[in-house]
């Protein structure tokens, strides 16, 4: 697999706190990456650099090959080719399923509206969510909000997808449903980070598991490696803190 994305040396401050020091990462394409850590560790902070809604002080981001660390003029046309889902939705209370998930591709790429209203309900169905279509997002639990919300990001056809404790904000018996969804995009080979507090979860789907605290990579390794044979104090500290089956 070749690398799709490689981040080298950023810093993340807000006026004298280091939010994130120096962090190296590198990413395959078709790899998918888990990043958990105690809150407040700058997991978050980390992706909302990685697609440009938080400035970066030092460092670079590579995406496929090119410079996007401090570019305001693609930065549009970046944030299209790195997905972001929130815990939060984001969902336009105003206008139905189909609309929500068609609006950018239509507006923003201009993409011809029929085809994009057909990979949508394509989309839709995967998830389980086609009768939903015609819905406005009140109508909806917040599982399928959320598996609406991983649709709207996946039709922009990025090339890594960002998740962001997108569990979070979901009543338990809606949390499977979401991850079913995620495990499912994790087999057909995309290139996801995810920031998560499911361990059980994050060791199902990582090919890497990648532990920051205070904003540096304490330490990183394959799900067996990261949750059988902790190497720092620091995270078997951590991991202490969590009950999950092996």
């Amino acid at each position: 697999m070749s690398e799709i994305l490689s981040v080298k040396n950023l810093s993340k401050r807000f006026d004298d706190l280091t939010v994130l020091d120096n962090i190296d990462l590198s990413v395959k394409e078709g790899e998918v990456v888990v990043i958990v850590g105690p809150s407040g560790c700058g997991k978050s902070t980390f992706l909302r650099c990685l697609n440009g809604l938080e400035d970066i002080q030092d460092g670079e981001i590579i995406l496929d090959g090119e410079n996007i660390s401090h570019d305001k003029k693609t930065l549009q046309k970046n944030r299209e080719k790195i997905g972001m889902v929130f815990q939060s939705y984001d969902l336009f209370p105003h206008k139905t399923i189909l609309d929500n998930v068609t609006l950018a591709p239509i507006k923003v790429k201009k993409r011809n509206k029929k085809e994009v209203e057909e990979e949508a309900l394509a989309l839709l169905e995967r998830v389980g969510l086609l009768s939903k279509k015609d819905n406005y997002p009140r109508q909806l639990s917040g599982g399928q909000k959320q598996r609406v919300a991983i649709v709207r990001a996946l039709i922009m056809q990025p090339k890594v997808l960002l998740l962001d404790e997108i569990t979070a904000a979901l009543d338990p018996e809606m949390v499977h449903e979401v991850l079913d969804v995620v495990l499912s995009l994790a087999k057909e080979g995309r290139t996801m980070l995810i920031v998560t507090h499911e361990m059980q979860f994050a060791r199902a789907v990582a090919d890497r598991v990648v532990f920051i605290d205070g904003g540096k990579i304490v330490e990183e390794g394959t799900p067996d490696e990261f949750f059988d044979n902790p190497k720092t104090d620091r995270l078997k500290k951590f991991l202490q803190t969590f009950s999950y089956n092996k």
